[in-house]
């Protein structure tokens, strides 16, 4: 027998969360074809001592929407050993939407998703209207990860009612029109529908993005057609309701699971609520499932990228200037005295998204290493003697403006992240990748994971993390022919040091279409990644390979 690979000499960790063994797996036609002791050489050879080989990594939420129009690597996300990632979510997709009306759906994903409009406008050649069109588009490009694509609710809206979409609610016929365009999407390989309920996600013309003008009843039509066909996963995101709302919006939910059969993947990086709905779910024999996320969901600020003061009267003149010109200023103490006092006791304005937020400098983290324990700002300042905005300035000053500082949106506690992480109807995911650009670093929690919650802290077993990874979302998104080691399975794998994985430091980069900026961070450790049989990176750096695809639906694959 030959081998297109072999991965020789490694600790499978096979994805089952059960532990190791060694084993060889041969692989040929994009598949494993054994896994066991291979004598045969293979055309190209990965020699895995000293490493664990384990399923390639599933990420469940990202918005790589647009990027996989100019970026053939799929990167960040390739280079922390992602296969294969799910987008769509949030409403937030580029189609079904005619070229001559694009500007709706930008309009939507600008803001609230930090996708630069001009980058899109340079890098996306739009040839389709129907999202069945957009699949194609998607299909025909050269991809190095694999991607499973949802319809968006927000463009579902503007294409059945255009500019209404964002003041009114829909018509009975416009939402029997949206559902006929559903209906078409999942049957040409859409893997499922998503939408957006809550206040963080405006336009860039601050309006509501379109899916938040839309009753539940228009949502129940739309999950019903999931529901008539068998197929797809409904993804949400919604406000907390007020306490006396609550009882209701979570019957709801559970009646919405329930009638329709349809697993719903909702946030639950906070516990507590979120698990509760989740398990009465079960209980009433609904599938939902929650989104964890293994570092908080925050914002990354820089003075290269955007600082929480931004908005305030004193610092905007200053950080509309080119910044060797705010290096000037910044060290003249009559303006530092400003600046000092306005970021202290000045009149924030109110963010969205992942925008910075006013800072809590109990919270806000100096980035100063890829893995915690990271100072926080009060920490430092005190350590330093001067005040938490002068520190920034000094940081800022003495880093040629590079420092990076991270605030989560809620302050972050270990053992409630860890229980919602341990629960069993929950998976690790939430990157946004593909979004949030300029704002967050987030395509490298699976590293991260990695690194810190199970080689650091030992909250988790390797073998539990990297089921977390691997087999958990392949489940919960149907994904069945990977998130396993097994012979006959697709051979997306990672070969990595478990003594060494991990995020390296973030950097700023110009590197999108039309020089946009974007925050780019790699990883250590992984000695190479293999999508449907190729080896994509090694040490990584690109081999050329692309031999990603698009992940169509249960219908288009009969």
């Amino acid at each position: 027998m030959t081998y297109d690979v072999v991965v020789r000499n490694g600790t499978v960790v096979d994805g089952t969360g059960l532990p190791g063994y060694r084993a060889d797996i041969g692989v040929r036609g994009g598949r494993i074809a054994t896994i066991g002791r291979i004598r045969e050489r293979g055309t190209e050879e990965v020699d895995a001592e000293g490493h664990v080989v384990t399923p390639g990594f599933i990420d469940g939420h990202t918005h790589m929407d647009a990027q996989v129009f100019w970026d053939p690597l799929g990167s960040c996300s390739c280079w922390h050993g992602v296969t294969t990632a799910v987008m769509g979510h949030c409403g937030f997709t580029l189609a079904p939407a005619p070229a001559e009306a694009k500007q709706l759906v930008v309009r939507n994903l600008e803001r609230a998703e930090d996708i630069s409009g001009t980058a899109m406008a340079a890098g996306i050649d739009w040839t389709w209207t129907t999202f069945a069109e957009y699949l194609d588009a998607v299909d025909r490009l050269p991809k190095g990860i694999n991607y499973a694509a949802n319809v968006g609710h927000s463009a579902l809206r503007t294409y059945v009612m255009g500019e209404r979409a964002f003041t009114d609610e829909a018509t009975p016929d416009e939402v029997a029109a949206m559902a006929g365009e559903l209906r078409d999407a999942l049957t040409a390989g859409a893997y499922g529908f998503s939408t957006s309920r809550t206040m963080h996600h405006e336009t860039s013309d601050d309006r509501p993005v379109a899916s938040r003008l839309a009753t539940w009843d228009e949502v129940c039509a739309l999950v019903g057609v999931m529901g008539e066909l068998g197929v797809g996963v409904f993804q949400f995101v919604e406000d907390p309701p007020e306490p006396e709302e609550r009882a209701a919006r979570e019957e709801r939910i559970i009646a919405l699971a329930v009638e329709t059969g349809v697993p719903i993947a909702i946030g639950a990086t906070s516990g507590g609520r979120a698990l509760d709905l989740i398990d009465r779910a079960a209980d009433a024999g609904g599938r939902i499932f929650g989104l964890t996320h293994p570092r908080g969901i925050g914002n990354m600020s820089s003075f290269r990228t955007k600082l929480p003061f931004d908005t305030l009267a004193e610092w905007r003149p200053v950080r509309a200037l080119p910044l060797e010109e705010q290096r000037r200023l910044l060290s003249d103490p009559d303006i530092r005295k400003r600046l000092i006092w306005s970021g202290n006791y000045g009149e924030y304005g109110r963010a969205i998204g992942a925008e910075a937020r006013k800072p809590d400098f109990e919270r806000m983290r100096v980035v100063d290493a890829a893995l915690p324990p990271n100072p926080t700002v009060a920490e430092l300042a005190q350590q330093r003697g001067v005040d938490p905005v002068e520190l920034m300035i000094d940081l800022g000053l003495e880093t040629g403006f590079e420092q990076f500082f991270v605030q989560t949106m809620s302050p972050f506690d270990y053992d409630v992240v860890k229980g919602a992480m341990k629960h069993p109807r929950t998976v690790p995911t939430f990157s946004d990748s593909g979004a949030h650009v300029s704002q967050m670093a987030d395509y490298s929690i699976h590293t991260y994971l990695l690194a810190h919650w199970a080689r650091e802290r030992g909250d988790f077993t390797l073998e539990e993390a990297v089921r977390l990874l691997t087999l958990a979302p392949a489940r919960w998104w149907g994904l069945h022919d990977r998130g396993l080691l097994r012979e006959g399975l697709v051979a997306d794998i990672n070969v990595f040091d478990p003594a060494r994985i991990g995020p390296q430091m973030p950097t700023l980069q110009f590197d999108l279409p039309g020089g946009e900026k974007r925050i780019v961070q790699k990883a250590d450790g992984i000695l190479a990644t293999l999508v449907a049989g190729e080896v994509t990176l090694r040490n990584g750096e690109p081999t050329g390979a692309l031999p990603g695809c698009l992940i169509r639906g249960r219908l288009a694959r009969g």
